[in-house]
């Protein structure tokens, strides 16, 4: 027959017999440290037989979730109450402090074969016993620590695994420790596991570094993470000379993020919204701005950068083609006639103050890339037109 309290007797020897304020415990002696631990193996299995017995009677699986996190529930607290215990001056003495080792030891024994059986009933949201935080926070640090002193691939990731470092440490220190879950626990157990698989791989295949894929898909919506990411790719776009440039780039970045995974179940901070969704409204709002410039500037500022903002009465009219003036502009940078830093300052310098009988404003980006593609009737033109200035110089 299933008792009321199956765990009356633990029960009883931790709330009564072990509390320093309700029993002078300096009386105990080896005798009684002896048959309490005896007790003690009888009791841990008898309750996992009657745990399975319970169980087994039940057939509903809210029942029986709700029994099993009951047990559990009442093991937390049982070995709270004995860590407690153990950090009075009393428990200091020898007898009394092996006797807490083996209620410990054996309190551990019945969570275990809790964790172990009937895991999928637990909730993962049960708060985690204190002396279970202290070994895996060890562990959790000590791992941190060597993926820190591994020579990451990238700088990028370098830093990352630094901010991870600084989210871990935080969460720890910041929530009290009553409060630790075994969410929270799996989570960065987790997210360990596969940083420690990345630490030696690079991969540059696009702007995102494995490590980034690995966080965006594990929702580490951490907020110092989501700063770094933005401030990169602003500094991608602020390498951009025109407006042009910057909203193209802003494109390819956003569609290479929304082809990411991403795991909705699972978050570094449940209470902070989904990294998806903050870095989505981000590049919107970007992408709104930009095209927002883009329409009230002028088209010169559009397309070739502010510093092509020229007044029409002081640009040049050429009566050649984009295509023959880019072949002559080309030309004069590789004879060494023209000397800029890149064949690009060239083209950036000196189109802004041109115009062509069709057109007022020229691209020099246009410009520029169709030089390196003339047509042969061009080609021609542009010779013609040269041998023209040649004989002009030799009748001065």
């Amino acid at each position: 027959m299933i008792t009321v309290y199956p765990l009356e007797w633990i029960d009883s020897l931790i709330l009564e017999t072990l509390d320093p304020k309700k029993t002078n415990i300096g009386d105990l002696s080896e005798k009684d440290l002896a048959f309490i631990a005896d007790n003690l193996s009888k009791e841990s299995h008898k309750i996992q037989i009657q745990l399975k017995n319970e169980v087994f009677t039940l057939h509903q699986k809210r029942q029986i979730r709700l029994m099993v996190q009951k047990y559990h529930a009442s093991f937390v607290y049982l070995l709270d109450k004995v860590m407690q215990y153990q950090k009075s001056d009393v428990a200091l003495s020898g007898v009394l402090a092996a006797i807490l080792d083996v209620v410990i030891n054996t309190l551990y024994e019945l969570l275990s074969f809790i964790q172990c059986r009937y895991a999928h009933y637990l909730s993962l949201d049960e708060r985690v016993p204190l002396r279970y935080q202290v070994v895996c926070r060890k562990e959790i640090l000590l791992r941190l620590q060597e993926l820190q002193n591994k020579k990451m691939q990238s700088t990028t990731d370098g830093s990352l695994i630094e901010i991870v470092f600084t989210a871990i440490n935080n969460s720890i220190a910041d929530k009290p420790q009553n409060k630790i879950t075994y969410r929270e626990i799996c989570y960065q157990k987790e997210l360990l596991k596969y940083l420690e698989a990345l630490a030696d791989i690079s991969d540059s295949s696009n702007f995102y570094s494995a490590v980034d894929q690995l966080l965006i898909e594990m929702n580490f919506n951490y907020h110092p993470y989501i700063t770094n990411f933005t401030h990169r790719i602003e500094n991608q776009l602020n390498l951009q000379e025109s407006l042009e440039g910057k909203i193209n780039a802003l494109l390819l970045y956003h569609k290479e993020f929304s082809q990411l995974l991403f795991n909705e179940k699972i978050s570094f901070d449940p209470a902070r919204e989904n990294i998806r969704y903050v870095l989505e409204n981000w590049f919107r709002s970007e992408i709104v701005y930009i095209e927002r410039k883009i329409s009230i500037l002028p088209e010169t500022q559009r397309i070739s950068g502010p510093d092509q903002n020229v007044r029409p009465d002081n640009k040049v009219e050429c009566a050649l083609s984009i295509d023959q003036m880019g072949l002559i502009l080309r030309a004069g940078d590789e004879a060494r006639i023209l000397k800029a830093r890149s064949l690009n300052c060239v083209f950036k310098t000196i189109v802004p103050y041109l115009s062509s009988s069709h057109k007022k404003d020229l691209s020099y980006n246009s410009m520029r890339s169709k030089s390196y593609t003339p047509e042969d009737r061009d080609k021609e033109i542009a010779i013609k037109t040269l041998r023209r200035i040649i004989k002009h110089i030799e009748e001065f």
